[in-house]
Order: structure tokens, then sequence, then C-alpha cells
């Protein structure tokens, strides 16, 4: 069946915020007095809802992991405001030809829906996005179903008719589990074998390359 709804993750699919959300985290921990992680223990920990994220990257108590997320917003503001955040090489080009050819564009994010807003806002893709799904629009963030069932419900799809896009497993497991048809992009922050090993029916390097699937 031709695809006509296509779910895009943000971070480390669309825009490169990595570093941006490895600092906020690394400067978050330090806040806190919390044992010291890694960059790639980060980077792994991206996709979760933050604090999911915290909690599965260090243990500690879900009070801790609630001043984690408090932490992380303070800093992530402070942060935000001197970066600019780029996206990936093709994505814009890309998301207009898919627009004008008549796709469905939507986002399903684990980032709030604020901040997810205030960086399409900026990169001027509100006309591309008219449904955008942040991570406390929805009972069950990602890798749970929830994002994309309640997609394909705002406009009345099957799951035959989407593509999930992103860049990490958690993205591909979503997908899976709604029953659409996946695509993992590899120069996020997951690696291909971890999106091949979550089921991804397509892996790609450049973004442009979505074009030939559909």
């Amino acid at each position: 069946m031709k695809i006509k709804l296509i779910i895009f993750d943000f971070d480390g699919t669309l825009a490169d915020t990595r570093q941006l959300i490895v600092e906020t985290m690394q400067q978050t921990i330090q806040a806190l007095g919390l044992p010291t992680c890694t960059d790639e223990q980060c980077t792994s920990m991206i996709g979760l809802p933050l604090k999911q994220a915290f909690t599965e990257l260090i243990p500690m108590s879900d009070e801790m992991g609630d001043r984690c997320v408090d932490t992380y917003r303070q800093i992530f503001n402070e942060n935000n405001a001197s970066y600019v955040i780029p996206t990936f090489p093709h994505v814009i080009d890309t998301l207009f030809r898919l627009s004008a050819e008549g796709y469905i564009l939507t986002i399903a994010s684990s980032r709030s829906r604020k901040s997810l807003l205030d960086f399409v806002h900026t990169m001027h893709l509100e006309e591309i996005f008219p449904y955008i799904l942040g991570a406390d629009d929805v009972i069950h963030a990602k890798p749970h179903p929830e994002p994309v069932l309640r997609t394909l419900e705002a406009f009345d799809c099957s799951s035959e008719e989407a593509l999930v896009v992103g860049d990490m497993k958690y993205d591909i497991e979503m997908g899976r589990r709604a029953g659409t048809r996946t695509c993992g992009v590899t120069y996020g922050n997951g690696s291909p074998q971890e999106l091949r090993e979550a089921g991804a029916d397509f892996v790609v390097n450049d973004f442009e390359k979505i074009l030939t699937l559909i």
C-alpha cells in the first residue's frame, strides 16, 4: 500500500542536537553530584523521555529523577540561548519536496512540546508539519506505539500507509509496535547495527534517500 503519512523523530533525525543534549545532561549530573557519564553513555539515552533517560543512565530514586528533569530544563534553557541548532544535510530541501508531493509530514518526539515547537518555529518549518507530538502530549512516550497510533488516528490512515523515520532503536521499536514501516537514519545518534537489530525496514545514510523509498 502506498505511503501517505511520514512520522519523523526530531533529535538526531532532522536536527543535530547531540552536543546540546549531551552537554546539558552532563552539566545536570554534575550539578546534582551524580556519577559522571561519558558522551557515549549520554548519547545512548537520546530518544527516551527525559526522566527515563536519567533513571536508566544512573540508578537513582524517583525523586532524584524529577530533580534531574527540573535541573536539565533550567540548564537547557540557558545553553539553548547560545546554540544555533543545524539541520542535517538535505533535510530542509527533502521535507519541502515531500510536502509538495502531497505527503503528510508529522513529528513524534520525546522532547517537550514547547521545546519542540520553538525549534520548528526557529527553523521555519511550521507549514511543513501540520501535526506535532511531544512527550508531554502522550501518556506513553516512545518506544510505546501511542505517538504513532494517535497520529494515524488524526489523519485516518492505516498503519500500512505510514512510515516512521528515526535515528534510534526507540523510533524503530515505536513504529514496529504500531505496525508501520520504519526507516533508520545512520547519521544521528544510533548505529546502523542497532537500527537493523531493532527491525528497521530500511536504513539510509542520507535523508534525501527517503525519496527513493516511497
